[in-house]
């Protein structure tokens, strides 16, 4: 759903607003719910949406231009409308599963669910989790920190996925040869410890990292992402 629709599930003033009140029937804040984290771009779950509740991102760069902000707050409108829909109605059990599966899938933490390579069982896993631990393999690789990563399910349904990177790297070896052994790292990683088919992965140099220093935060400055 669009966030410009985040408005269609604002607060109602007619309805108490704080569910953490004992006694209170309002509906909660769906940035509870999930956690007031810190986005990749710096900003607090709690503060992507509340500009988006109140429209207050068309007049935000930053809010009008971040992927991580929108993306959270698309999340939180699916989470909240959920949240709503459920306390005004008196739902089967099988529709509060249903709707509850709705609203975990839009949660702005797990992005995307990744298959797993075993089409009998229909197994996944959410693509920030699985973007951490291939990260981590890549950084494995002596000189290189992975900067970001993304991955991209089969078009056409099957279990496979493109993994795309972003890494800085020393320069006192040549880059393909590092990147070579990125690709071998980041293939044992996703079949051996998440159970992916890597079918591609694609590495991009983007930063360089100066020899024997290693950034504080484990990512190259400037950089952000899954």
């Amino acid at each position: 759903m669009a966030l410009e629709d985040a408005g269609a599930v604002s607060p109602n003033p007619e309805r108490p607003q704080d569910a953490g009140t004992p006694g209170s029937t309002g509906p909660a804040d769906p940035a509870r719910l999930v956690g007031d984290e810190r986005l990749p771009c710096g900003r607090l779950v709690s503060e992507a949406w509340d500009q988006a509740r109140t429209h207050a991102d068309r007049r935000d760069p930053h809010m009008a231009g971040c992927p991580h902000c929108r993306q959270a707050a698309e999340g939180l409108v699916a989470l909240d409308r959920a949240t709503r829909v459920l306390r005004d109605e008196r739902p089967s059990a099988r529709m509060v599963a249903d709707r509850v599966i709705e609203a975990v899938r839009a949660e702005t933490r797990l992005g995307r669910l990744l298959p797993l390579d075993d089409c009998e069982r229909d197994l996944r896993v959410a693509e920030t989790s699985a973007a951490k631990v291939l990260r981590r393999a890549a950084d494995t690789v002596p000189g290189v920190r992975a900067a970001s990563c993304r991955l991209f399910p089969d078009e056409h349904g099957g279990t496979a996925v493109d993994i795309v990177m972003t890494l800085a790297s020393t320069l006192d070896r040549p880059l393909p040869a590092r990147g070579a052994q990125v690709r071998r790292a980041v293939a044992y990683a996703a079949q051996r410890q998440l159970g992916l088919a890597a079918r591609r992965i694609d590495l991009k140099f983007v930063s360089v990292l100066e020899t024997g220093r290693r950034p504080a935060a484990g990512r190259p400055v400037g950089t952000s992402g899954p």
